[in-house]
């Protein structure tokens, strides 16, 4: 069985300039856990759920310190202070372009492979899904659910 036997064709797709807030709209509405990224017809990226995810992980401070008896009253004030910073990062993440934070290194496959190349490029990579080509243009998505979809056919 072909790549093109199981894909779908109708590929959901952001662009670059693209806010955070947009991608995940798109994602949402659509019901798809990643998107490829196109600038025109040129594929330049590719974004996923764990990529949105990631924004929301706060940095570790990675201070480790005991106070004196006089940073007592330091101690409330740094924490509210590093809430604060929490809070502005955390609504700045919509406002985020996509180009900033997607893969650029995309992973694809041709219509024409097998579906068994594809589950082992995507197990190799630990990747779900891979933008489908023909003639250097993306035709198709195909994801690990088309791979098992297309198993229950045979």
């Amino acid at each position: 069985m072909k790549v093109k036997d199981v894909m779908n064709p109708n590929v959901v797709f952001c662009k670059p300039d693209d806010t955070v807030r947009e991608a995940a709209r798109v994602l949402k509405e659509n019901n798809v856990s990643g998107a490829p990224i196109l600038e025109g017809e040129e594929l330049v990226g590719i974004i996923s759920e764990a990529d949105l995810l990631k924004l929301l992980i706060l940095p570790e401070r990675g201070e480790l310190w005991l106070p004196s008896p006089f940073e007592v009253i330091e101690v409330p004030i740094r924490e509210l202070l590093g809430w604060e910073e929490t809070k502005k990062m955390l609504s700045d993440v919509g406002s985020i372009k996509i180009e900033e934070i997607m893969t650029k290194d995309v992973h694809t496959i041709s219509s024409e492979a097998s579906i068994e190349e594809a589950s082992e490029h995507m197990i190799r990579h630990r990747i779900n899904r891979l933008p489908v080509t023909a003639d250097n243009r993306v035709v198709g998505i195909i994801t690990r659910g088309d791979i098992i979809e297309g198993l229950a056919k045979l």
